[in-house]
């Protein structure tokens, strides 16, 4: 599908890429990968024609459609979100547009002929729409847009009004459906919440065409992806496996490079050797020269990887009381919007918790509330004896002091600490060489983002609220960040959609759903099990050993079977309600101009005659679409309520 020869390109007179030569084919599913700054989003630009390389050339089989998501906040105006999302479908478009254009024609066409030629064209459109699933498309786009988190009432909201992550879910709806050949996607999870990012997996999964993800999220490229393009030493290496497979890989050839590099520098010892033993020996000037010559030319191995290997602990904090924070009776809402209600939590010292939930929940709400950043609108928080809590989001990488430079940044967290095991920190977050000096006003939002949490690792707080932490982190960082959270003794919080990044830290998750607050008394993994395991509920109602269990415990699982069934049908039985409202108005207009078309007075005068036919047309069309709509979401809705009844043995 694409051939790439020779490809190079240079930034800031570094070489990125250099003779780069491989093939990507059409059902390749792959996980781009390599440290930041080695190319991979230039790559992806590559790729889609954004930036042009120096030398080489990139061959893409003709007709070739390409799906780009960059990684840079998108911004789009000028439509409805459902209007969007249809003008990313060109044939269908082409088919819309043609047919408006017919229906415009007939309404000025006064030439028999004319008209019956039109007329043909217009059941030839017809009859591609309904080859193209037109009249499906609706139900298509709408399952996408809720499977990305969007609700019936957002579809005719205007695209300006939805914030910066939102718009970045409008951009991957518009390129999920447009059935492209092959999608680019750069760090397409950062505005995901874990239950957007279970459907993305799901889709991807089922994607038939090619696939190129740049992502730090390590659960979502296994899951999603069957190949490996590393960018390593200014190449871009294939690797047949996904990246579980690739790290094996990789710890393999780092074994042999340090091999070779012990067998390289033993050799250079010995030319070294032979060379000073033999400088003034006219008879072997000769060979003296030549291995002079032999080690100008010489390529070092170095193993890129090394200066990373780094571990950072936070320092002990002090103790605080065995309840660092209460939760009695919180509610928050903005304005008319309610988004927590009635809230009781406790947290217990030593806790290490994930807040989760869809986007909107009220998470960083929550976390805000617990830090002390945001006032609820009514109940109270109480903290224990001694709590010290240090919060970290974006506007406190936003926050630090533009004047100063790295280090002054992290002495003045912690001045205990030597000038070499600051630069030591700094590297591990990617700061090396002279970076250590750059005025805070010189970085990138993400460089801001690494040098907060690396001040955060020099904290002495017992309680640490972190929101969304890894966005902005390269695997290797994301590692030193998580050995030290794993170590950390004080109380944890973390709002975050990184599955891998929180399995080995986490032992409570806090799920957010609908204003409501619940708890979960094991890590993300056992959360993930409980919640993608709903079915397991009708064994434990009618197993033989669920009759030792109290009635308590069964009225609960019921009650949970409920409020999940409700969750996932509240959505589509709107949307039916909405469906049926619109074929009553249909059937009526239809009706209306069933008894004008029968009137003397209007099949008598041709022009009222034509005006009123082709109304006619277009509402037993809509009326057709919106037949085949009422009958997928009743279809949908007949399915959750049999899995329900299966579930609980009605």
């Amino acid at each position: 599908m694409i051939d790439i020869k020779n490809l190079s390109i240079q930034f800031t007179g570094d070489n990125l890429f250099e003779n780069v030569n491989l093939k990507i084919a059409r059902h390749d599913k792959i996980a781009l990968v390599g440290s930041n700054g080695t190319g991979k989003s230039t790559f992806l630009k590559l790729l889609f024609n954004i930036e042009q390389p120096e030398s080489g050339s990139i061959l893409k089989q003709k007709g070739i459609s390409i799906g780009y998501l960059p990684q840079d906040l998108i911004s789009i105006t000028g439509k409805n979100l459902l209007d969007e999302v249809k003008s990313s479908i060109p044939d269908i478009n082409t088919l819309v547009h043609k047919e408006k254009e017919i229906l415009e024609a007939l309404e000025l066409c006064e030439i028999e002929d004319d008209r019956r030629e039109l007329i043909e064209e217009l059941g030839d459109i017809h009859n591609k729409k309904e080859d193209a699933d037109f009249y499906s498309l609706d139900s298509k786009i709408e399952k996408v847009l809720i499977g990305l988190g969007f609700k019936q009432r957002d579809f005719y909201r205007m695209t300006n009004e939805f914030s910066g992550g939102w718009q970045m879910r409008i951009q991957l709806a518009k390129i999920l459906l447009a059935e492209n050949d092959l999608i680019l996607l750069d760090e397409p999870t950062n505005h995901l919440d874990i239950d957007t990012l279970s459907w993305f997996e799901q889709f991807l999964q089922n994607f038939k065409n090619g696939l190129i993800i740049v992502s730090h999220d390590r659960h979502f490229i296994n899951a999603v992806t069957n190949k490996t393009l590393e960018v390593f030493d200014n190449q871009i290496n294939f690797f047949n496996g996904n990246y579980e497979a690739y790290l094996i890989f990789k710890q393999e050839r780092e074994l042999m490079l340090k091999a070779a590099q012990k067998s390289q520098e033993k050799k250079i010892k010995e030319t070294e050797n032979f060379i000073e033993r033999f400088r003034y020996k006219a008879t072997k000037a000769k060979q003296v020269q030549s291995r002079i010559k032999q080690l100008e030319k010489l390529e070092l191995i170095s193993i890129a990887s090394d200066e990373k290997q780094i571990e950072i602990r936070f320092p002990e904090p002090p103790q605080s009381g065995i309840l660092p924070v209460e939760l009695i009776n919180i509610s928050h809402s903005y304005g008319n919007i309610d988004v927590l209600n009635n809230i009781n939590l406790n947290i217990e010292r030593g806790d290490k918790i994930a807040i989760v939930g869809p986007n909107g929940a009220g998470k960083t709400t929550l976390a805000k509330i617990i830090g002390s950043k945001l006032k609820p609108s009514s109940g109270k928080i109480i903290y224990g004896h001694n709590t010290i809590v240090s919060y970290y989001e974006q506007e406190v990488a936003d926050a630090l002091d533009p004047e100063d430079d790295l280090i002054d940044t992290l002495e003045k967290i912690n001045n205990d600490l030597s000038i070499g095991s600051i630069r030591s920190l700094l590297g591990s977050f990617l700061f090396s060489g002279d970076d250590v000096f750059k005025k805070i006003k010189v970085l990138s939002g993400g460089e801001k983002s690494r040098a907060a949490i690396a001040q955060l690792l020099l904290t002495k707080s017992n309680l640490i609220i972190l929101d969304e932490p890894t966005n902005h982190l390269d695997f290797s960082s994301k590692n030193v960040l998580q050995s030290a959270l794993i170590n950390y003794s004080g109380t944890l919080i973390i709002v975050s959609h990184d599955i891998d990044f929180l399995i080995p830290i986490t032992n409570k998750v806090i799920e957010l759903r609908e204003q409501d607050l619940k708890v979960f008394l094991g890590g993300i993994d056992y959360y993930l099990y409980k919640k993608n395991n709903l079915i397991e509920n009708k064994i434990h109602l009618n197993d033989k050993s669920a009759n030792k269990s109290s009635r308590k415990d069964q009225k609960r699982i019921e009650a949970e079977i409920r409020q999940h069934k409700y969750s996932e049908s509240k959505d589509l039985t709107i949307q039916l309600k909405v469906l049926e409202n619109k074929i009553k108005s249909l059937e009526d207009l239809k009706m209306k101009l069933e008894a004008e078309l029968i009137d003397p007075a209007v099949f008598s005068n041709p022009e009222t005659a034509k005006e009123k036919n082709i109304d006619y047309e277009r509402t037993k069309l809509q009326l057709e679409n919106e037949y085949t709509s009422w009958t997928q979401v009743s279809s949908k809705l007949e399915e959750i309520e049999k899995k329900y009844n299966n579930i609980s043995g009605d």
